[in-house]
């Protein structure tokens, strides 16, 4: 049986698959951090799986909880209108499993904070 509790880290996509090498960096991250979380990378578009293939597995896999995480910079169309609907549709297809939606990482003041060091120290270097 999988872990009970399980995160989605969920993005956009592109066609280079050397765009999710920071996804599946943060995927092992996480790992480390919380072993008995089942933690699986998820796509809008252009790249598998799906956020629907994601859900499917880890619900099959034995998942209670999950929590999908959009790790988008900002909040568009894709959050605001997409998004709501992809989650809801998992929810319908596993109506035992509770299945939580974050906002976007780029909305937190954490995560700003983060990036505003980073820009500091890239001046810093160059300077």
């Amino acid at each position: 049986m999988g872990a009970a509790r399980a995160i989605v880290l969920f993005g956009h996509g592109a066609r280079d698959a050397r765009w999710r090498e920071p996804f599946d960096r943060l995927q092992a991250r996480l790992v480390a951090l919380q072993p008995d979380v089942a933690v699986r990378v998820a796509f809008l578009e252009l790249m598998a799986p799906s956020l629907a293939e994601a859900v499917d597995e880890l619900a099959s896999a034995g998942a209670q909880r999950i929590t999908v995480v959009p790790v988008f910079f900002g909040v568009g169309g894709h959050l605001r209108r997409d998004f709501p609907v992809l989650v809801e549709d998992c929810r319908a297809k596993h109506p035992g499993v509770e299945i939580q939606a974050t906002g976007a990482v780029g909305e937190v003041d954490s995560v700003l904070d983060a990036i505003a060091g980073f820009c500091v120290g890239a001046m810093s270097r160059h300077a």
